[in-house]
C-alpha cells in the first residue's frame, strides 16, 4: 500500500457543489441583500417546506440552532426532563443544557441503530410512576437511516409529549412514503459542510404549526417587538440564516435526489465489495424505509473478521483516508456524567455495542470510481494481513 500513501486525501464526507451556486450569490451581491434576511432565506424556506411537505419552514444558522428554538417553543425550561437518543452527535442534546432541561438518554435497537422503542417504553412508564413526564422526546435518524416512528410517535402520543425529529443528517429520506423529519412536532434539517446538501453552515426548523414558526422567526431574529423602537420582551436569539448560504442552499436542493443516488450508489459498491468478509456487518435498511445512506457504516466482528475497528482505521489513515467511528453515545459522554440512561435490555446495550464494532466510510457524493476502489483495497489488504499474521502467530506457537 505504499502508493497510497502519496495519494491525495480522501475525506468521509466532503461538500459537493452543483456549479450554480454563483447564481443566486451573484444576485445577491447585486441587489446587496447579504445580510441574514433577504429573497433567498424567503424562498429557501418555502422551496423546503414544498420539498418535504410540511406548511412552513424558517432558516437558521445551524441544525443546534433549529433544536433549540423547538425546545424554547415547547416551553423547556430548567429542571425539565428531555428524553433523547443516545448514539447522536452531542449537537442533538447540547440545546437541552443551554434551557437548563435534564437530558435522558434512550438506547438504541439494531435495525435502524436509533431510538429503542422498547427503552422509550420503559422510560415513560418509570417517568409516569414517578410523576414527572419528560417536556419533549428527541428523536435522532442516524446517518440518514430513519428511526421506528410509527412505534416511536405512538408512544409520544400516548403520553401526550411532543416530538422533535433530529433529522440533521435524513434529509431526502422517506419512511413509509414520507419525508424524514416531518412526524413530530417539529423536525430539523442540517446543511453543514458534511451534510448531503449544504450551505457551509446552516439548519432548518419545520412544522405544520404556522403559528410557532412565526413565533420561531421571532426569536431567531433578536426577538425584537413590534415597536418604533429597539424594544425586547423576551430572551431572543441571533440565528437566522444569511441570504447568501440560502443561495447556496436552494441551488443545493435542486440536486438532493442525485445526491441521494449517489450515496446510494456508494453503498452499494461497498457492500458488494466487501459483504463477503467474515464478520462484516452493513447497517441495514428498515423494510418500507429509503435511507439517503448519507454515511456508509458498519460494524466489524474482529473475532470473526481477524481486524479491529481501530487497527483498520490506523490503516486507512496511513493511506490518507478519512474514516471515523461510531458516534460515542452520549451516556458514555464526560459532558452527561450523571445522566439517566435506559438500555434496550437487561445487559443489552445496543449504542455501546455499535460504537466499539461500528465504522463510518468515506461516502461523500462525490467520490470517483479510482477513489472508491482505493479505499476498497486499503480495507481488504488490511484485513488479509491482519489475518495472515494472527495466523502466523499461532501456527509460531504451536511450533514452540
Amino acid at each position: 500500500m505504499v502508493d497510497l500513501l502519496t495519494k491525495s486525501k480522501i475525506y468521509l464526507s466532503p461538500p459537493h457543489l452543483s456549479g450554480r451556486e454563483q447564481q443566486y450569490i451573484t444576485e445577491a451581491f447585486e441587489t446587496n441583500w447579504i445580510a441574514p434576511l433577504g429573497p433567498n432565506v424567503d424562498a429557501f424556506e418555502k422551496e423546503i417546506a414544498l420539498k418535504v411537505g410540511v406548511k412552513d419552514a424558517v432558516a437558521v444558522s445551524s441544525g443546534t440552532a433549529a433544536i433549540h428554538l423547538a425546545l424554547s417553543l415547547l416551553g423547556v425550561t430548567r429542571g425539565d426532563k428531555v428524553f433523547c437518543s443516545t448514539l447522536t452527535f452531542v449537537a442533538s442534546a447540547n440545546p437541552i443544557l443551554y434551557q437548563g432541561a435534564d437530558p435522558v438518554f434512550i438506547d438504541s435497537e439494531r435495525e435502524t441503530w436509533n431510538m429503542s422503542p422498547k427503552a422509550l417504553k420503559r422510560a415513560f412508564q418509570e417517568s409516569v410512576h414517578e410523576g414527572n413526564l419528560p417536556k419533549a422526546v428527541i428523536v435522532v435518524n442516524l446517518y440518514g437511516q430513519s428511526s421506528k416512528m410509527d412505534e416511536l410517535i405512538a408512544l409520544c402520543n400516548q403520553y401526550g409529549v411532543p416530538v422533535i425529529e433530529d433529522a440533521a443528517e435524513s434529509l431526502g429520506t422517506t419512511y413509509k412514503g414520507k419525508p424524514s423529519g416531518t412526524f413530530g412536532k417539529f423536525g430539523i434539517y442540517s446543511f453543514n459542510g458534511n451534510k448531503i446538501i449544504t450551505t457551509s453552515g446552516g439548519g432548518m426548523l419545520v412544522s405544520n404549526d404556522m403559528e410557532a414558526i412565526n413565533q420561531a422567526r421571532f426569536l431567531a431574529s433578536q426577538a425584537r417587538d413590534p415597536a418604533p423602537h429597539y424594544q425586547h420582551s423576551v430572551i431572543g436569539f441571533n440565528y437566522r440564516m444569511s441570504n447568501l448560504l440560502a443561495g447556496v442552499g436552494r441551488t443545493q436542493l435542486q440536486v438532493l435526489e442525485n445526491r441521494v443516488a449517489a450515496r446510494r450508489s456508494i453503498f452499494d459498491i461497498y457492500h458488494y465489495a466487501l459483504k463477503e468478509l467474515a464478520g462484516f456487518h452493513f447497517m441495514p435498511e428498515l423494510q418500507d424505509t429509503k435511507s439517503n445512506r448519507w454515511l456508509t457504516t458498519l460494524t466489524i466482528d474482529e473475532n470473526v473478521a481477524g481486524v479491529t475497528v481501530s487497527q483498520l482505521l490506523e490503516e486507512l489513515n496511513k493511506a490518507n483516508i478519512e474514516a471515523r467511528h461510531v458516534w460515542k453515545p452520549l451516556h458514555l459522554q464526560p459532558l452527561f456524567k450523571g445522566a439517566r440512561y435506559y438500555a434496550h435490555g437487561k445487559n443489552d446495550h445496543v449504542a455501546e455495542m455499535l460504537f466499539h464494532k461500528g465504522i463510518c466510510l468515506p461516502s461523500g457524493s462525490n467520490l470517483s470510481g479510482g477513489e472508491l476502489k482505493r479505499i476498497i483495497t486499503c480495507i481488504r489488504e488490511t484485513v488479509t494481513n491482519s489475518i495472515r499474521n494472527r495466523s502466523y502467530l499461532i501456527s509460531g506457537k504451536h511450533e514452540v
